[in-house]
């Protein structure tokens, strides 16, 4: 099971002392133990430019991996999920502040979850330092000690804020900590799914490897700037890979993403832009749910528009088995997960706000070929899980010591827009079928748009329905209260099968009016 990230807690310049690129991985003072071999040894800052990430990247994955040391001394290495949380990044010392700058950057201490040292440079005026270790940078509360002087526990991850709610005011914008997990919002959102930098082998029975960040290049930006640009550097067993992120927070915030993979073996399981969310229960799955709220969830659906023109909405479910879904295309438009219902009715929960979680939507930059967009669901009796995974599979293997690029606008938003002038899939209900034999079952399907309002109700749209088995019958296309809704039910007699893939969508005349609809059927 996927752990969830909510542990993400909530410098006047800093010293800084630089660490040659080509030393990045080697040993050194860390926890307070000497790592022994291969110590680079203190120097000035460095010349920079993304080519020296690439290239760093592209030379590990010439070399045999090797493994971060994980060396944090008692009690570091053992805190628990509260004693992690009473450690904290002091705000008056955040990187850049008052710089006018228009973002502010935080570090995260190492411990509870996030053992792993990742180093963290500055970029400015072409050079690059990274960020001296202080505890006095943090502020140790509820009987958490900070630790002696000259222990060099290092940093986790960072954080980025800025003015994106009030200009008064710079509020968590996005995070890096975790593997190669990095989250975002838009302007009233609070976090929810997660995206990462590499999925690979990701359900496979062998077992998932999760590929981490290891070190960030963080440029300075100008005064009054709308951007920030960030840097990495991405290592595993199977790969290494440098990425650049161009992030615009606002109304929507966007990352522009540039990425170099450089495999160590033949990746035939690789998952390019992937996403990782939570789905507990909906009105659509709620087996052996006992819950006040009529809905949990970061994301309710796969939204997909394909490289022929199709807009796809799959809802996502909460399985009794692990599923793996696949849609097979060629250079798609976009994928991402969505959470389109934004109603606090829907979800009635005031603390956890699943109202205010926020869409992902990947636009590939360019063609990307053929593959397939993946999606895995994993059963999960809690919500505290992630278990809801979407990536691009490229077609074909990604060959060891090859070069692998690929560009994309990762966009963090509230709802979704299909882009097509198409009516949505709002919502999907299923149960037993009423006065049908037992075990069939019944699909509702409720579509909202514009391009619905003006259909009179004597000339009711066409259902176009199909199943991969049984059969389905009492198809039945009715308006819903509102000029711009229509309902489409239909009953699906399995026949005894384990499984059925079904597909809907509403035509005038043999034009589609709304996306099509697939959902997969479980027995």
């Amino acid at each position: 099971m996927l752990k969830r990230r909510e542990f993400l807690i909530g410098a006047a310049a800093l010293p800084l002392v630089a660490m040659p690129l080509g030393g990045l991985f080697g040993p050194r003072e860390r926890g307070g133990d000497a790592e022994a071999e291969d110590a680079p040894g203190a120097v000035g800052p460095q010349p920079f430019d993304a080519g020296n990430v690439r290239a760093l990247a592209r030379a590990l994955a010439q070399k045999p991996y090797k493994k971060p040391a994980a060396n944090l001394p008692t009690p570091y290495d053992k805190l628990s999920y509260d004693d992690y949380r009473a450690i904290r990044f002091n705000p008056e010392r955040a990187i850049w502040k008052g710089e006018n700058r228009g973002f502010e950057l935080q570090l995260f201490h190492r411990g509870f979850l996030f053992q792993d040292r990742v180093d963290v440079f500055l970029v400015a005026d072409g050079m690059a330092q990274s960020i001296t270790y202080r505890p006095d940078l943090f502020v140790f509360e509820r009987g958490v000690k900070p630790p002696a002087a000259g222990q060099d526990l290092g940093f986790s991850g960072f954080r980025l804020h800025g003015p994106i709610n009030r200009a008064d005011y710079f509020d968590e914008i996005a995070v890096f900590q975790g593997a190669s997990y990095f989250r975002a919002v838009a302007k009233g959102q609070v976090y929810g799914l997660s995206a990462r930098g590499l999925a690979i082998n990701t359900a496979d029975a062998a077992g998932e490897e999760f590929p981490a960040f290891r070190a960030f290049w963080i440029e300075r930006p100008e005064p009054g700037a709308n951007s920030v640009v960030v840097h990495a550097v991405l290592d595993s067993p199977s790969a290494a890979a440098a990425y650049r992120f161009t992030i615009r927070p606002g109304e929507e915030t966007v990352f522009d993403v540039e990425t170099a993979i450089y495999p160590r073996v033949d990746l035939d399981k690789a998952g390019l832009a992937p996403l990782t969310s939570m789905f507990f229960f909906d009105a659509d799955d709620r087996r052996g749910v006992d819950d006040f709220r009529p809905a949990v969830h970061d994301s309710d659906g796969l939204l997909m528009q394909t490289g022929r023109g199709e807009t796809l909405w799959r809802p996502v479910t909460n399985p009794s088995e692990l599923q793996l879904s696949a849609f097979a295309d060629a250079n798609p438009r976009g994928f991402g997960l969505m959470q389109r219902n934004t109603d606090f009715g829907h979800y009635e929960d005031l603390e956890a706000a699943y109202e205010r979680r926020p869409s992902a939507w990947i636009e590939p930059i360019g063609d990307w070929g053929e593959g397939t967009v993946q999606l895995v669901e994993i059963p999960t009796d809690e919500e505290i899980h992630d278990n809801i995974v979407a990536f691009w599979r490229p077609k074909g293997t990604l060959k060891a010591k090859s070069e692998y690029t690929k560009t994309y606008r990762l966009h963090w938003r509230a709802g979704d827009q299909t882009g097509a002038g198409l009516a949505r899939a709002m919502q999907t209900r299923a149960g037993a079928a009423p006065r049908r034999p037992e075990g069939d079952r019944i699909f509702v399907v409720d579509f909202v748009g514009d391009s619905l309002k003006d259909i009179a109700p004597d000339a009711a749209p066409k259902a176009d329905v199909s199943t991969s088995a049984g059969q389905l019958h009492d198809i039945v296309v009715e308006r819903l209260p509102g000029a711009n809704a229509w309902r489409l039910s239909a009953q699906l007699d399995t026949g005894g099968a384990p499984l059925a893939e079904l597909k809907a969508r509403l035509l005038v005349g043999d034009k589609p009016v709304t996306e099509t609809w697939v959902f997969r059927w479980t027995a």
